[in-house]
């Protein structure tokens, strides 16, 4: 591959170079996930369960605003009680 000189290119032949890489990216992306997904199949019939397509990942679970307000007492720094002088 011929060495690109970034500095020399005007703001138009970036944007374009830009644009190819995307879609070339995108390309290789979706050849790849292909590859991947008939792998899969090609697997599946190993397994006892039928194959799935993947999941998105679960979020977690967010404190309540009461929960929120505990966890505040708990982290402010108790105030020491005073100590009474013995007269």
């Amino acid at each position: 591959m011929a060495k690109i000189d970034l500095d020399t290119m005007s703001i138009e032949e970036l944007v374009n170079l830009r644009d190819r890489a995307v879609e070339k990216l995108a390309e290789k992306v979706a050849s790849r996930q292909l590859e991947l997904e008939a792998e899969l199949e090609r697997l599946a019939q190993y397994g006892s369960k039928p194959a799935k397509k993947a999941q998105p990942a679960a979020t977690a679970p967010r404190a309540k605003k009461s929960e929120k307000n505990v966890e505040a007492e708990q982290a402010k720094p108790q105030a020491e009680e005073p100590v009474e002088e013995a007269a």
